[in-house]
């Protein structure tokens, strides 16, 4: 068992930005730390399997809501995944110019500073990933009881019982070992495909007994209001959302200069393929009316093409966003992990079991956030709100590309894409947050609110360096006791 002293410093000790992950480059192979075990196949995995999760499920009919007709909405989801790509492309850029877990965090602060990556990590901890892991939990409960209430809703207790049990479950799956891990996402990412080209293949069979009337006059209705194409894009983009993942477990990739652009270029062009078939499938199908009117598309597809099968897509839905589920709750810890590590957060998210190499606290603690998220409902405001969010900081993210194309010139790039790339990324990004604006200001402007309450956070718990002794107690207090619970020490410790 290992054995922590209260004297030996487990209280926070923050980091210059230049320093940042520094550690992890130069650690000792004899002390606590995690492994490299993600190869390529594990990469594209947790690429895939975490993009194709619940928004394909969700967003269907909202695109179409907002985009008036089922052409305008096809051609915004192959957008969507288009640039969704370019997005990958210029993080793969960044992921190996900067090969440090943590993603967005990492980059931001290389390029801007502490202040705007506490805020990303802020706005990450409280909303980005739990928000998103509690509608993929709520998604696959939805849809795991519906063959047990086919003629109804299930209860919403139910529903939120089963969305908690489902996330515990993951997370202690993640904190036991990583292989299991790996192992799932593998499994579950080539069922989902496998699912979802069933989907397609249904749709055909569908269409060449004689039932074409759903694909007639496609464009009809079509809304070209900037706003409400905004909107719709974000519908689209929550379902590609994921596609960065990979870059908060850079650390953990095997010889990720290779791997993680290999794992990017592989990935999302099969999303892409696959999501715009799916949705090809929902509306060769059904009618706007029914896929707008529907609070579970897949079912509502399904009842009407399967008929007393309809059960298996419901089991179809589960498999992909468990899959999903998983793979968000391991890359997205690693995220607090390295902020932790950072002295951006308590010091008792950076600790790692000492058995079995997993940060345990920082995953428990996003388990706890998730669980509390769970009781929310609007799925589509979340979605505005979360996707609004998360647009501001790959802005934020793109733009340090930038930055340091013009600052470090000669900064070691093995790969580096078009200029025009990020450029043009970053106006179409910036332009889909400023009409979102004029559409539901509310969802936004709460999103920005947000943000700026991290500011005084960050200047109480980062910036002031001589706190009271007691916060310091208490602080050294936490740590210590989440050290001994969980028997966990920091990276780089000697187990005693």
């Amino acid at each position: 068992m290992a054995k922590v002293s209260a004297t030996e410093g487990l209280a926070p000790k923050p980091m210059d930005v230049g320093e940042m992950g520094d550690n992890a480059e130069n650690q000792s192979t004899e002390g606590v730390r995690m492994k490299k075990e993600l190869s390529l196949l594990n990469g594209v995995a947790i690429i895939v399997g975490v993009i194709v999760g619940s928004g394909i499920f969700v967003s269907p009919s909202h695109a179409l809501q907002r985009a008036g007709s089922k052409g305008m909405s096809l051609i915004i989801w192959v957008l969507s995944g288009l640039l969704s790509m370019i997005g990958a492309l210029c993080y793969a850029e960044l992921g190996t110019m900067i090969p440090k877990s943590g993603g967005d965090y990492a980059y931001i602060a290389e390029a801007f500073g502490d202040l705007p990556a506490f805020l990303y990590l802020w706005v990450a901890l409280f909303i980005l990933v739990p928000t998103g892991n509690a509608i993929t939990a709520l998604t696959f409960a939805q849809y795991i009881l519906k063959p047990f209430w086919p003629v109804c809703e299930p209860p919403s207790d139910a529903v939120i019982l089963v969305a908690a049990i489902v996330t515990c479950f993951l997370t202690a799956l993640n904190c036991y070992n990583v292989k299991w891990v790996t192992r799932v996402q593998d499994s579950f990412t080539a069922a989902k495909i496998l699912a979802l080209l069933l989907t397609f293949i249904a749709s055909l069979v569908y269409l060449f007994s004689g039932h074409t009337e759903n694909l007639e006059n496609i464009m009809q209705g079509t809304i070209t209001e900037p706003g409400s194409i905004a909107i719709a894009f974000y519908a689209g983009l929550f379902s590609y959302s994921g596609w960065n993942y990979l870059n908060f477990v850079t650390e953990e990739l095997q010889d990720p200069y290779k791997n993680l652009p290999r794992a990017i270029c592989i990935s999302m062009p099969v999303v892409t393929l696959v999501y715009t078939l799916t949705n090809f499938a929902f509306f060769a199908v059904l009618s706007n009316n029914e896929m707008i009117g529907s609070n579970a598309v897949a079912v509502t597809f399904s009842d009407k093409i399967l008929g007393v099968m309809s059960w298996i897509m419901s089991i179809f839905v589960a498999l992909c966003t468990f899959g999903s589920l998983n793979g968000a709750i391991y890359a997205s810890s690693r995220l607090f992990f390295v902020g932790a590590r950072n002295g951006h957060l308590p010091l008792a998210i950076s600790l790692i079991d000492v058995k079995r190499l997993t940060p345990v606290p920082s995953l428990i603690f996003m388990c706890i956030v998730t669980l509390v998220l769970l009781m929310s409902n609007n799925v589509q405001s979340l979605i505005v709100y979360v996707t609004g969010v998360e647009a501001l900081f790959i802005i934020c993210s793109i733009s340090g590309l930038l930055w340091l194309r013009y600052t470090q010139p000669e900064a070691q790039r093995p790969i580096k894409v078009n200029l025009l790339l990020p450029i043009a990324f970053l106006v179409i990004v910036t332009c889909l947050v400023i009409f979102s604006c004029f559409t539901q200001p509310v969802e936004v402007g709460v999103g920005v609110v947000f943000i700026a309450l991290g500011v005084p956070v960050f200047c109480v718990f980062i910036m002031w360096k001589n706190k009271p002794y007691w916060m310091v107690n208490v602080c050294n207090s936490f740590n210590l006791a989440c050290s001994k619970m969980f028997l966990c020490l920091p990276e780089n410790s000697k187990e005693l």
